[in-house]
């Protein structure tokens, strides 16, 4: 596994579907819009990106009369979620280490 950040899944909104996609079979759209609280057009949009990358598999599938879109984290999507993750904790680990040096407690932000 790769500690690098992933350009693809670092913006906010799209680690946030990805971080949804990783606990779930699939999500339909309306769901992660909500988790994300972003519009559909931005979702839209972040989804695409995903699903280029190879990250995100969508599908469309006809509910309650309505065409519908689920999306699906791939086995790709899964590797390179868990190497952006564990960037992130490598970083965090590492700032951590350094206020524990100064004697300092990390600030909290509000």
């Amino acid at each position: 596994m790769s500690l690098t950040f992933d350009p693809i899944i670092h913006p906010p909104a799209r680690l946030q579907i990805m971080a949804v996609l990783a606990t779930v079979q699939d999500a339909e759209f309306a769901m992660l819009r909500k988790t994300a609280d972003i519009s559909d057009s931005v979702l839209s949009k972040h989804l695409s990106a995903l699903s280029e990358a190879g990250y995100v598999r969508l599908r469309k599938a006809a509910q309650d009369g309505r065409q519908r879109t689920w999306a699906s984290i791939t086995r790709a999507g899964r590797a390179a979620f868990r190497g952006h993750v564990a960037a992130l904790q490598a970083l965090a680990g590492v700032v951590e280490g350094a206020a524990e040096k100064v004697g300092e407690p990390l600030p909290v932000r509000a």
